[in-house]
């Protein structure tokens, strides 16, 4: 893989924030206060939310990575539980709850940043839309008006920003989501029992998504060939150029000085090992 950049080191950060969302227990309880229960009633409500009380199809679009039957057993019936605003509201109380917590003195000093936060907000509203659906859903809402929810939804939009861009960069090397989920695997991304499962691929799927890997020359005798390894390289660099697109006219101090900003928090997170060390994201939070 290539050398981290501004746009991978940012997305560690931003993501740490973001995943939250998923693993604080907090998440979990707002959730179930509104009438969601469980883990991926809760997932599925939570990121969808700002896309409407719409039906499967556009989230399997969206979230690219799930195979449809996961998330036709989630999506529209969610919105039976809860409306897109009550998910919205809870998911922002719980992350906001989950970060005081968890880093209260880095968040305060995060929060007391004013030129961190004004670059993030600009950076969030600046992205270009077109193509990216979570982005502009994200982007759209109104801040709330608790600030450690405002950071959180900043670092969610920014977040889904890039992962917009990565769907569109797999989808242009036509690699289908089962087959990038293999690819991972292949490739020490994760284990095929924790992304197989979080993603709800059966057998004949993966088994069928590495057969159709081997014939492409991107596997080799179950393991990732180099010609698989470049191809990641490859859209991992698309990745990182248009997630770097919203803070194009920000200088290399100004990348450090933004890094520097939401390291310390990102440590925080990291050291109550709220998210798993190996998870499906693909993250290595700030250590």
């Amino acid at each position: 893989m290539s050398e981290p950049t501004f746009a991978r080191e940012l997305w560690r950060r931003l993501e740490t924030i973001h995943a939250l969302t998923y693993f604080a227990p907090e998440s979990v309880e707002a959730a179930a206060a509104i009438g969601v229960r469980g883990f991926w009633r809760t997932y599925f409500g939570y990121r969808a939310a700002p896309l409407g009380a719409c039906s499967a199809g556009p989230v399997v679009a969206a979230f690219f990575g799930f195979a449809p039957a996961m998330v036709e057993r989630a999506v529209p019936a969610i919105w039976e539980f809860a409306s897109p605003a009550a998910l919205i509201e809870a998911r922002w109380s719980a992350a906001a709850s989950a970060l005081r917590r968890l880093a209260p003195e880095e968040l305060e000093d995060l929060l007391a940043d004013e030129w961190a936060l004004a670059t993030l907000r600009i950076g969030a509203w600046d992205g270009d839309p077109g193509g990216r659906p979570l982005y502009a859903a994200n982007r759209l809402l109104d801040p709330p008006g608790d600030p450690a929810a405002a950071l959180w939804q900043l670092a969610t939009t920014l977040r889904e920003h890039r992962g917009d861009g990565h769907v569109a960069a797999w989808t242009a090397a036509g690699v289908a989501p089962v087959e990038v989920a293999a690819l991972f695997v292949a490739d020490g991304g994760t284990t095929r029992e924790s992304l197989q499962s979080n993603r709800g691929w059966t057998d004949d799927e993966w088994r069928a998504a590495e057969s159709s890997l081997e014939a492409r020359g991107l596997l080799a005798g179950g393991a990732v060939s180099e010609g698989g390894r470049a191809l990641r390289a490859v859209v991992e660099t698309t990745t990182d150029k248009l997630a770097e697109e919203p803070f194009g006219d920000l200088d290399a101090a100004g990348r450090s000085r933004l890094l520097d900003a939401l390291t310390p928090i990102g440590r925080a997170i990291g050291r109550s090992s709220t998210i798993p060390a190996s998870n499906p994201m693909g993250v290595r939070v700030p250590d």
